[in-house]
């Protein structure tokens, strides 16, 4: 699976980009606000993916912050939500925005996004609140912070968590689990799929 690309931003179009990595020309789909802050053809970019695979057709969704994925990923989970659907939510509103929308049961945020009525933008709410954060504050059982292993896989997993909505805490101990599960080397995508479950168990 691909799960990230650095390269350089070769050409732009209304929904896509193509990232030059190595002299081959990736064709990514993208929110309205991943393309605004790509930058210039001739920058060099780095951006996360999503391979998307169906019967008839192989797409691959960008993202500038793994946060935002994770909330494509939630929003495609959620029944009559596909890929277009899920990038149009993430063009009208950043990870933060949906998370508070879901949070508070704010279908009508959800419904700013274009092709999204009133009945769908509900539905996400509905389905994605519990997963929108509102965890308590917590500390671990002596009050400690959980130490973390070192590398940027942890810290940016933590990172995507916060962005979800979870407290420092709650993330870090998620993310700490996680990491101890999986083994020294995990990916990032394995850490945050991981440690959502934990977090939200």
């Amino acid at each position: 699976m691909i799960a990230k690309l650095t390269g350089t931003l070769d050409d732009t179009g209304p929904d896509w980009a193509v990232i030059d990595v190595g002299g081959i020309g990736y064709l990514v789909h993208c929110s309205a606000k991943t393309l605004d802050g790509l930058g210039i053809r001739g920058d060099t970019v780095t951006i996360h993916t999503e391979l998307q695979v169906s019967e008839n057709d192989m797409r691959l969704l960008g993202f500038a912050e793994a946060s935002e994925r994770e909330w494509f990923r939630l929003l495609t989970g959620v029944q009559g939500v596909g890929s277009k659907m899920a990038l149009a939510v993430l063009s009208a509103l950043s990870a933060q925005e949906l998370q508070a929308a879901c949070a508070n049961g704010d279908a009508a945020m959800v419904a700013r996004a274009q092709g999204v009525g009133p009945k769908l933008a509900g539905r996400i709410v509905n389905e994605l609140k519990d997963k929108a954060g509102g965890m308590p504050a917590g500390t671990t059982a002596g009050g400690a912070a959980i130490p973390l292993p070192q590398g940027s896989a942890t810290s940016d997993a933590v990172s995507a968590l916060q962005n979800l909505g979870f407290k420092p805490a709650i993330a870090a101990t998620a993310v700490a689990g996680a990491a101890a599960e999986l083994g020294e080397g995990a990916e990032l995508d394995d850490l945050v799929r991981v440690a959502l479950k934990r977090a939200a168990g």
